[in-house]
């Protein structure tokens, strides 16, 4: 049963696979409580993927849906609205596939993959660079993973490594290539995603591969009955609009958000 006071939104915010939760979404969710006030109710969850000092065994975008499911239940909701960047965005994706009877909405900020059905030729080379990326060093590893998210001569934005870094920034490549490893093994079911009836809301940068995450949007828009893209000029996907332009970021959630209760209501 619930019991959660009546929120009008309750969410749970999941990033990608470098920042941690909390400096991720500090600046969205800022936006969202000047904006909703007490209307939202927003968790940013840390990924399963960094539970401990090294991936889980047998870790799969299900370890990820199972620690949503668990979040949410302990925290009393039965339907939520799901947000996800990143390999955030994978596992969110996961999360609509499996369990759609959960979600009220789902917001994709660039996910990093989205099924392994209806690849370009440009989109397979691409992954094909990335599977490359295998066995360099950690700083190489970075380096190039960096790179490969962004458009051809995009530095602006880009993170520069060096110096002293924060005592989580050691297990990322580990969960980076955990991540790699299950998107090339994992049954994303298209089918599943054809019935999600919820809106469905997709934020892209301009300046990010378009071979990647561009496809990524094209495809999913053939796929999910209510989906919206928004196109951010200047923004990639290492300088996203949520941490660099939260207000237009939050008010274009609040828009998907009363959608989808306007659905709810309608039923």
């Amino acid at each position: 049963m619930d019991i959660t006071p009546a929120f009008t939104h309750r969410v749970i915010l999941l990033p990608g696979s470098v920042l941690p939760a909390a400096p991720a979404y500090g600046a969205l969710l800022a936006a969202l409580r000047t904006g909703l006030g007490d209307a939202v109710q927003a968790v940013a969850k840390d990924l399963e993927v960094y539970s401990g000092p090294i991936p889980p065994r047998d870790y799969s975008l299900d370890t990820e849906v199972a620690g949503v499911l668990r979040t949410a239940d302990g925290l009393g909701w039965d339907t939520f609205h799901l947000v996800g960047y990143s390999g955030g965005g994978a596992s969110a994706l996961a999360v609509a596939a499996k369990h759609p009877e959960r979600l009220e909405s789902l917001a994709l900020l660039e996910p990093a993959w989205a099924g392994r059905w209806g690849w370009s030729p440009a989109h397979r080379a691409l992954w094909e660079q990335y599977r490359q990326l295998e066995g360099l060093g950690p700083e190489d590893f970075m380096r190039r993973f960096v790179r490969l998210g962004v458009r051809p001569g995009v530095t602006a934005g880009l993170p520069t490594g060096g110096g002293e870094q924060p005592p989580w920034m050691a297990q990322r490549p580990a969960g980076i290539r955990a991540f790699l490893a299950t998107f090339a093994t994992y049954d994303l079911d298209r089918e599943a995603l054809a019935r999600f009836d919820r809106p469905v809301y997709f934020a892209l940068g301009a300046l990010s591969n378009p071979d990647d995450y561009g496809e990524i949007a094209e495809r999913l828009s053939a796929v999910f009955p209510h989906f919206r893209l928004e196109v951010f000029p200047g923004r990639h996907h290492f300088d996203p609009p949520h941490r660099v332009e939260p207000e237009r970021v939050a008010a274009s959630l609040a828009a998907l958000w009363a959608e989808a209760a306007a659905r709810t209501a309608a039923r």
